[in-house]
């Protein structure tokens, strides 16, 4: 674990453009595809709660006095007021595991958020970190598009794979899952929880290697799968699969059903039907229904 010092780091922030972006033309893009199934805000149980943000959800692990959060999201203007539904307080959240840095997961602490965890360090693998140094490019769209170099203020953790390490009496446990990203990262926490950012998307029939249209590579994504298989079983492990698009399960075998396989976002065959028509409208998520128990898993 190698810890930095605050400071500014890459170029142009563009973290709202990036989000007001996927709001409004990804979810034309998208819309009708079936591929976006994330979950509305609420807990999974007592110790994990979950924001949702348009298309995808950022997650809270609380244990005692602490509660750790599980990347940032958009830059996104109802993410106090929805947190608050949850009863957490964002100046409360003092650590952020990042999976990856793509907007949708750091976009609440890039340089032009609001700054509501400007005094919270952050974890991202070594690896990862170099998209922020400006050492390597994000590409999507099959790497023919470049994103612009991400910028960010807050104190960073850097992580490498296996890497275990203990916050107020919080196991966490890193695994590298390369292929989204060249540094993508999965968190095990107290044995228990996987966050599996954008390495996994769940179908209606089990697991896939995720949306094949954004990522550095998919072949590394597959093979990247089937390891984090084996160490999960060589670790007698099964822990809830909580991922950043499509929800949770608890069924390891559905988990994995189809991880040599890729989410093809234009190839209707693996989509999900039960999948809303635009993710993008979140008008059922509600205060409400946040408060109304627990978010039921898929594959039970």
């Amino acid at each position: 674990m190698v810890c930095l010092p605050e400071s500014k780091i890459g170029g142009d922030d563009m973290s709202k453009k990036a989000t007001e972006f996927q709001k409004k033309e990804m979810s034309k893009m998208y819309r009708g595809k079936e591929i976006f199934k994330p979950l509305n805000t609420g807990w999974i149980d007592e110790n994990v709660a979950c924001v949702r943000e348009w298309v995808a959800n950022i997650f809270f692990y609380r244990k005692g006095d602490t509660t750790i959060m599980i990347d940032a999201g958009y830059n996104y203007d109802r993410l106090a007021e929805k947190m608050g539904w949850l009863g957490i307080d964002p100046a409360s959240i003092r650590h952020i595991l990042i999976t990856h840095q793509d907007t949708d997961h750091v976009g609440a602490v890039e340089a032009d958020s609001p700054g509501l965890f400007k005094n919270a360090k952050l974890y991202i693998g070594e690896v990862e970190n170099r998209y922020l140094t400006g050492e390597v490019r994000r590409k999507v769209i099959y790497r023919l598009y470049k994103l612009p170099q991400v910028t960010i203020h807050n104190e960073k953790v850097l992580l490498h794979d296996g890497e275990v390490f203990d916050i107020d009496g919080i196991k966490i446990e890193c695994f590298l899952v390369p292929g989204h990203t060249w540094g993508h990262m999965v968190y095990l926490i107290d044995d228990k929880y996987l966050f599996t950012g954008d390495t996994i998307w769940f179908g209606a029939d089990g697991g896939y290697s995720f949306i094949s249209s954004l990522a550095e590579d998919n072949k590394l994504a597959v093979k990247s799968l089937a390891i984090l298989e084996e160490k999960l079983k060589t670790m007698g492990v099964k822990p809830l699969f909580i991922t950043g698009h499509t929800g949770w399960t608890d069924n390891f075998a559905f988990a994995f059903a189809h991880k040599d396989q890729l989410c093809s976002p234009f190839k209707k065959r693996v989509h999900d039907p039960s999948a809303p028509y635009d993710a993008y409208d979140e008008s059922d998520d509600t205060e409400e229904n946040a408060k109304g128990g627990f978010l039921k898993g898929v594959g039970r």
